[in-house]
């Protein structure tokens, strides 16, 4: 007996593409916000291209960041369980490529799409793990390895595919928030590593090398 012919990978950015109607696109440049803390939830949004952030501010004013996003990736989709405004501040931290769909169609799609809905809770599970992942990173790590680890998932090491060794330039503040200290220790540990041979800087990039694996993995 013949084997079956493999079924070809689901593609979202094709399917996205044929979406009917409750979706938009829209390109978005550098520091630009999708959406605030505290807007209606009445969307979700994929990445087709660039780098997202989400922050939370609390009523002392104190801004922290909660993830970094990359192409492929959902955001927004709190609506889905009954979130009626947004918890976070979605902001573009590079120039991005977003699809806009409405909840009524992203409901629409579960379904009637079973691949749709496969990928869509595969994206859903791997989240939740990234979100363990870091709570055990900033417990059990320190700072250094904390940075590095952000340095090496902004890269996408680890994710199928090549990883990204160039990356846009993301702020000493950002990343302060991101692992939870301060500016001046990030300085400190950024200038350490590039003169490991770890990171460069060029122009408005920042070359991640795989050497850098070393500081997670050090013990």
């Amino acid at each position: 007996m013949r084997g079956k012919k493999p079924k070809p990978p689901f593609d979202p950015q094709a399917f996205l593409a044929r979406a009917n109607g409750g979706k938009t696109i829209a390109r978005y440049s550098r520091n630009a916000r999708v959406f605030r803390q505290g807007e209606e939830a009445d969307s979700i949004y994929y990445i087709q291209d660039g780098k997202v952030k989400l922050t939370v501010v609390s009523r002392q004013g104190k801004e922290a960041v909660i993830a970094i996003l990359g192409a492929g990736d959902f955001f927004g989709e709190g609506c889905l369980a009954g979130q009626l405004v947004r918890m976070s501040t979605a902001a573009a931290l590079s120039e991005c490529s977003i699809v806009r769909l409405s909840k009524r169609e992203m409901i629409r799609v579960l379904r009637e799409e079973p691949s749709f809905s496969e990928m869509f809770v595969a994206h859903l599970l791997s989240r939740n793990i990234k979100i363990e992942e870091d709570l055990v990173d900033q417990l059990f790590n320190s700072s250094e390895k904390r940075l590095a680890r952000v340095l090496l998932l902004l890269a996408n090491f680890g994710k199928p595919g090549q990883p990204e060794s160039v990356i846009p330039r993301i702020s000493q503040e950002t990343l302060a928030e991101i692992i939870g200290t301060t500016r001046s220790r990030v300085s400190f540990f950024m200038n350490r590593f590039r003169k490991l041979g770890f990171i460069d800087y060029s122009g408005g990039s920042l070359e991640v090398h795989t050497s850098l694996l070393t500081v997670v993995l050090n013990e």
